[in-house]
């Protein structure tokens, strides 16, 4: 039997828990072994819960412990490009949850990093690459018979955001998620992009934009549109529709079972169609996490990687960069990448 990678996790807010759970509980050949947190005691409840090793708030000792061999990042966005230069700095695998870094400058750092190494050793959490219903859009598109994609309309709409929360992490924390999957789908670059500000919703009256609409152009003349609310007041839901040039193929609604009844109280000639909109996101791509991190942890085995890279994270990175500063402006701003590597190709 193949002995299992031993895993220390950094981070145990809601994302770094669950992890925790299917790796303990759903991946093979794989084993947490210790946690930590900035909060000490979430590090503990967590530890306990499992039955493994608490680090409290020292992260970096856990990212040195020689019985970890490999990290998971998924503590807040502002700490994950130092996270990622520490694991590399001891030379172990890391898997970082989106986004890689915050900027592009530091994603930058980190290729530079693992080039200095000559190996990859970063994968992002990008876990809508292994959804079965992208995955199939992906498929399709690829088969060429729908002809060439010319259009994705899309929208990233969820229930509410906690304290702190500011309109560029619109892009950088949720869009982001939209600027990975838009180019893995069309297996095209960008070349432009823009955001916009439009009518804002009465459910959000905290300080940010909500909606926004996110604009963005590829090198083979596809045109991207992303609907952006980070409050919509009813629940999570992820639409993506690729409109080609003999027809659409379109993101199915998970487990959607379509009920038709005769609500109370309503006239007989009035019967209701509804099915169920989610409300959390973890819910939403349980399948696909769980396929992401066994597919993480193979690779890991056989010793090279193959899921989203750290030139992936730093791309969404650049995107990201480029619609925050075109916010106001009336413009598309170019995406411009540095030269792709021969590591990432």
């Amino acid at each position: 039997m193949e002995k299992e990678l031993k895993i220390g996790i950094i981070g145990c807010g809601a994302i770094g828990r669950d992890h925790c759970r299917r790796i303990m509980q759903t991946v093979p050949g794989a084993t947490v072994v210790a946690v930590a947190d900035y909060v000490a005691a979430a590090a503990d409840d967590t530890a306990a819960r499992f039955g493994i090793r608490s680090f409290g708030n020292d992260c970096d000792g856990l990212i040195k412990d020689p019985e970890v061999e490999a990290v998971m990042i998924t503590s807040i966005d502002a700490t994950h490009h130092d996270y990622v230069m520490k694991v590399l700095a001891q030379e172990k695998w890391c898997f970082c949850e989106k986004p890689l870094s915050q900027n592009a400058a530091d994603c930058e750092e980190i290729i530079a990093r693992e080039l200095q190494i000559g190996k990859r050793l970063v994968q992002v959490g990008f876990m809508r690459r292994y959804d079965r219903g992208y995955a199939e859009m992906k498929r399709i598109i690829q088969s060429g018979e729908l002809g060439a994609p010319l259009l994705i309309k899309a929208c990233h709409r969820n229930v509410s955001q906690g304290p702190g929360f500011k309109t560029e992490n619109g892009i950088t924390n949720v869009a982001i998620h939209e600027l990975d999957i838009c180019r893995w789908l069309l297996d095209d670059e960008y070349e432009d992009a823009q955001a916009v500000r439009v009518r804002q919703s009465a459910n959000s009256t905290k300080g940010y934009d909500n909606p926004q609409v996110v604009l963005l152009r590829t090198k083979k003349g596809c045109f991207i549109d992303v609907e952006v609310q980070v409050a919509d007041g009813y629940g999570y839901d992820i639409q993506c529709e690729v409109v080609c040039e003999n027809g659409t193929v379109k993101l199915p609604d998970p487990y959607a079972v379509v009920r038709r009844s005769r609500p109370q109280g309503w006239d007989s000639l009035n019967p209701a169609e509804s099915m169920p909109i989610m409300t959390d996101w973890k819910e939403r791509f349980i399948e696909a996490y769980d396929i992401e991190m066994c597919r993480w942890v193979e690779s890991v085995h056989q010793g090279k990687l193959t899921g989203p890279s750290a030139w992936d994270g730093y791309v969404a990175c650049v995107a990201g960069d480029a619609l925050n500063a075109s916010r106001g402006t009336s413009r598309f701003l170019p995406v411009a990448t540095i030269e792709k590597p021969a590591l990432y190709k």
